[in-house]
């Protein structure tokens, strides 16, 4: 009978083990899939940016925003994934309530050189969880990327790139995406899917930058009236915008902590980065519905190709924030309010005289922060985090959040900006933007057999 016993105990720890070595190879298995697809949102933005520019610029607007992808990889390595671990509680750096945050956490987990960060064959979240994250962080140089286009110098595009990708935008997400953050303990903010704390940090950065920058040389006329400078391939951008909606599938699901050994502190389910309950299915219906909505609010605005795909982001990105809460039906109509609200946001501030190339303030900073406020009204009352005596979810806690995360966009990206500025490395000069920038900065032509030289030249 003994010996039954011990086989038995032998047999359950056995598997056990296996179990538990199946939830993590899962889970590793899950992140390291979310990192190409999130890919394809700078393949999405690359294309988009170089359609949308006039056919002097399209290759100066690819390399820009190749290089932001290139520099945002190393410097989120540096410095970035330390600053997220860092700073949760605030400028003090403290150990937060859960005791995953602070200088001394950060420290051990997250400098370059400590066992974590290289390939230690015993630890299979490290690598895959930076990834994600790190591409989160390129998101959002893409987006400032493409409201600047067309005049901005590489060099100053490049410190605003790391500014805003390595510090700006972990800052906040330190602060409102993560368990310890002041924000979520404090004031109960939840924003699921980083409308607010990636979007719309992202975009007033944008804004902050477009003061400084000033518009395309041809955009205004004396009396302030707007001219059109169209994409010179308008198929080209709207297929970059759809390859930009395939990618969010990825950066959504890195938005999930999967159950596995290296997330053992949210449990055995699906959870979001507050350790609320979450499912795949519950996102499948959500995007969907919300992308539905997007489309469908921009043609009943304005029936344009550009403004119906933009919409569809903006329909995304106006409920990502309670994509874990809402119901579908809700997560349509927020989107088809998105949608609907996103070319009359674009036109006001182009009566204002800034030249927001592609829309990247309205869809990510207005729309962003309309989704991360809105759920404040539906949402109320629901958990913002994990465990007993949470906070809750409340329209204060996400206008809080709201202020918070456009500060942190707009007040850096205005002030880099203008010291960049200040010594010369914020714009080309009038004859390098009159000429176009492929012609003065790049060393090949976008076209050198002449195709696509019937599109009407720029005046």
């Amino acid at each position: 009978m003994e010996e039954q016993l011990a086989e038995l105990v032998a047999k359950v720890a056995e598997l056990e083990a296996a179990s538990k070595t199946t939830n993590t190879m899962f889970a590793e298995t899950y992140y390291y899939l979310t990192i190409p697809l999130m890919v394809l949102i700078h393949a999405g933005f690359l294309a988009y940016e170089m359609g949308a520019s006039r056919l002097k610029n399209v290759l100066a607007s690819g390399v820009k925003n190749i290089l932001a992808f290139g520099f945002m990889v190393p410097t989120f390595y540096f410095f970035g994934w330390w600053v997220y671990w860092a700073f949760p509680t605030g400028i003090t750096l403290s150990e937060g309530p859960n005791g995953i945050s602070g200088a001394a956490y950060a420290s051990a987990i997250a400098w370059p050189w400590v066992e974590y960060m290289g390939p230690n064959i015993a630890d299979n979240a490290s690598g895959v969880f930076w990834g994600a994250f790190t591409l989160f962080a390129a998101t959002t140089a893409s987006i400032m990327s493409g409201a600047v286009i067309e005049r901005i110098q590489v060099v100053g595009f490049t410190i605003l790139a790391i500014v805003l990708g390595s510090f700006a935008w972990v800052v906040a997400a330190a602060w409102g995406w993560h368990a310890d953050g002041w924000l979520v303990t404090d004031w109960g903010l939840h924003d699921f899917g980083a409308a607010g704390l990636v979007h719309a940090v992202a975009g007033f950065f944008a804004l902050g930058v477009l003061i400084n920058l000033g518009p395309r040389i041809g955009k205004f006329n004396a009396d302030g009236s707007a001219n059109d400078l169209g994409a010179h391939n308008l198929p080209f951008t709207v297929t970059g915008l759809m390859l930009i909606i395939v990618g969010f599938w990825g950066f959504l699901m890195a938005c999930v902590i999967v159950p596995g050994e290296a997330w053992s502190w949210y449990g055995d389910k699906f959870a979001t980065i507050y350790g609320t309950p979450i499912t795949l299915s519950a996102l499948s219906f959500n995007i969907l519905m919300g992308f539905a909505g997007g489309i469908i609010g921009a043609w009943v605005m304005t029936r344009d190709p550009f403004w119906m795909m933009s919409g569809g982001l903006a329909g995304i990105i106006s409920c990502a924030s309670g994509l874990d809460v809402y119901w579908p039906p809700l997560a349509f109509a927020m989107g088809f309010a998105g949608g609907w609200l996103l070319k009359p946001c674009a036109a006001f501030l182009e009566r204002r005289g800034i030249d927001d190339a592609v829309g990247a303030v309205t869809v990510h900073g207005t729309i962003g922060l309309f989704g991360l406020i809105m759920l404040g009204v539906w949402g109320s009352g629901y958990p913002a985090l994990q465990g007993p005596d949470a906070p809750t979810i409340s329209l204060v806690g996400q206008i809080v959040g709201a202020i918070v995360f456009f500060l942190l966009g707009f007040v850096p990206g205005y002030v880099v900006s203008l010291l960049l500025k200040s010594v010369g490395l914020l714009r080309v000069s009038p004859e390098a933007e009159e000429l176009g920038l492929d012609m003065a900065k790049v060393p090949v032509s976008a076209y050198p057999e002449g195709i696509g030289m019937s599109a009407k030249p720029a005046e």
